[in-house]
């Protein structure tokens, strides 16, 4: 069983499914131990299984593992229940939440409140002393991320930008796409990165917004790359001119 949950921590973040099956055979050979259950629920979590995560972490609490507040209050949110998410987050134990786990409820509770059409709340939840690019703490960049992402629901797109450039500016190991979502909000489009992608693999329509988000991404990251089918000096193109000319002569020596 050990072995099986070393393995589905050392792939919980780049193969969730794989790590989720782990944790799901040492829950089945040890259902009763805390941190098995509490392994299987951050699995499912990352997998994205939500009812399931907040089950296995469920029955950990009260095996007496650790509560995990902000991923419970997330799932809530995930299955589209965000009063539940909301309710966790008022709970007794988020008050004792360590920093790092404290600054992340308050992104999924701005996010909760934003599910609720309460943008103004969700803003206002984000304005605290942490939200300042002068410091480095592991969680900045989310929270400018989160800050943005409630500008952009309350309809403040320039005030959005900003928050995304700073998440941006913040964001040292690449975690988030700060600097293309920033692109994209300043070109009047609310569709995050990785979905706008995935619209573009489903049907291959762009729209004018989407085609002008898609350049200023392009000037963003600098990104050129040269059209290898078609020769620099133009050979392409008049070999295809030639071809037409050469037809035509063929056609008009039949017609002699």
């Amino acid at each position: 069983m050990a072995r099986h949950l070393v393995a589905a921590g050392e792939l919980l973040e780049d193969d969730p499914e794989a790590a989720l099956a782990h944790a799901r055979f040492a829950r089945h050979g040890a259902s009763r131990i805390a941190v098995v259950r509490e392994a299987c629920g951050l699995a499912a979590y990352h997998a994205g299984q939500w009812a399931e995560a907040l089950s296995e972490l469920r029955a950990s609490r009260r095996m007496g593992g650790a509560p995990h507040v902000p991923v419970m209050a997330d799932a809530e949110r995930a299955l589209g229940r965000p009063e539940r998410a909301l309710e966790i987050a008022r709970s007794p134990e988020s008050a004792e939440l360590p920093r790092d786990e404290a600054m992340e409820l308050l992104i999924v509770t701005s996010g909760a409140r934003r599910d609720l059409g309460e943008y103004a709340a969700a803003v206002v939840g984000l304005q605290i002393p942490e939200l300042d690019v002068r410091r480095e703490d592991p969680w900045t960049p989310r929270l400018f991320y989160a800050y943005g992402e409630a500008l952009v629901s309350a309809g403040r797109r320039d005030d959005a930008v900003r928050a995304f450039l700073d998440a941006a500016q913040t964001d040292t190991d690449g975690e988030t796409d700060a600097e293309e979502r920033a692109a994209l909000v300043a070109a009047g489009v609310d569709t995050a990165p990785g979905e706008l992608d995935e619209e573009l693999t489903d049907d291959g329509d762009v729209t004018a917004d989407e085609q002008a988000a898609a350049e200023e991404i392009a000037e963003a990251e600098k990104v050129a790359e040269p059209d290898a089918s078609v020769a620099d000096d133009g050979s392409a193109d008049r070999s295809t001119d030639d071809d037409a000319v050469a037809a035509e002569e063929t056609s008009a020596d039949h017609a002699r």
